[in-house]
């Protein structure tokens, strides 16, 4: 059974142009004044700005690989592309993260001088291109995992920007330079937190790790109570893409026609992807040999 989902659309690819030249306009002018204001956390923020840009770029082009037919070599398509571009993005945040954290630290033993009004002008102008980006991205982010990742690097800027405005307003009136390495950290403990998330759910996938939230002892329990099915071993159970859940197994039915058979496997089919919204399903249909008590699960 093959229940197809949508994929990337026309709208979808204008949207991420948009978002792509916000971008890297915002970096140009944020590391500008990152340099004349003195500000790390504004140079950070530029450069958040800037992978968010390359993200996107990546996240597109995977858009376009899993619209991509399947092929004789490529018999799933290129369905995991998304899924790599998650990994790519996730990871590319979390290597930023830590560059951050190096930075900051610097700061912290070595302050420097900040224009605090400089920092909060430029700091604003990247405020309302990312709260932009991030909207024209919101849609998408809940049902994707590729966009949600590059959803997460605007929207880690949108908050990266307040942050900088209030820390700029801080240092002008306070003069509290060590605010602006202080921003710089919890911003990378954020943006960190949440790729480490976006990471572990893309690489379970390339793992074959049964999808998160399925129970592999309820399936088999909604199945027994099919009526006819004597018992169910040898399963397994993984996503192929995001959202694309594939099962198979082995079921041990009672003695009975061959179209009663038949019917049995459509209503257990049936069943998973209306119960489970498993959406590819293999069913090796077995007569019952006695030995069903010793067979392994999985």
């Amino acid at each position: 059974m093959s229940h197809e989902h949508a994929h990337g659309t026309p709208e979808s690819g204008f949207r991420l142009a948009i978002v792509v030249g916000l971008n890297f306009v915002i970096t140009a002018a944020e590391i500008v004044g990152g340099l004349i204001s003195g500000s790390l956390s504004l140079i950070s923020d530029a450069l958040h700005n800037f992978s968010d840009g390359i993200a996107v770029i990546i996240a597109w082009i995977a858009i376009r690989l899993d619209t991509r037919p399947r092929t004789d070599h490529h018999t799933f398509g290129l369905k995991r592309a998304q899924v790599l571009a998650a990994v790519i993005n996730a990871g590319a945040l979390v290597a930023i993260s830590l560059y951050l954290f190096i930075e900051a630290w610097d700061r912290f033993v070595d302050p420097h001088p900040i224009e605090g009004m400089l920092m909060t002008g430029v700091a604003t102008i990247g405020l309302v291109a990312n709260v932009l980006g991030t909207w024209l991205l919101h849609r998408g982010s809940k049902q994707n995992m590729n966009l949600k990742a590059a959803y997460l690097h605007l929207f880690s800027d949108a908050v990266s920007s307040i942050g900088v405005i209030l820390g700029g307003l801080v240092i002008t009136v306070f003069g509290i330079t060590w605010l602006d390495p202080l921003l710089t950290v919890l911003i990378g403990v954020y943006v960190l937190r949440e790729s480490l998330l976006i990471l572990w759910a893309a690489l379970g996938i390339f793992m074959l790790r049964a999808p998160s939230g399925l129970s592999l002892e309820e399936i088999r329990s909604e199945i027994r109570a099919v009526p006819g099915v004597v018992c169910i071993h040898h399963l397994h159970l993984w996503e192929v893409a995001e959202h694309d859940i594939h099962f198979e197994g082995h079921i041990e039915l009672e003695d009975q026609p061959l179209g009663d058979t038949e019917a049995i496997r459509v209503a257990i089919e049936e069943m998973l992807h209306e119960r489970f919204d498993i959406n590819h399903t293999t069913l090796q249909i077995e007569p019952p040999d006695g030995q069903c008590a010793t067979a392994e699960l999985v």
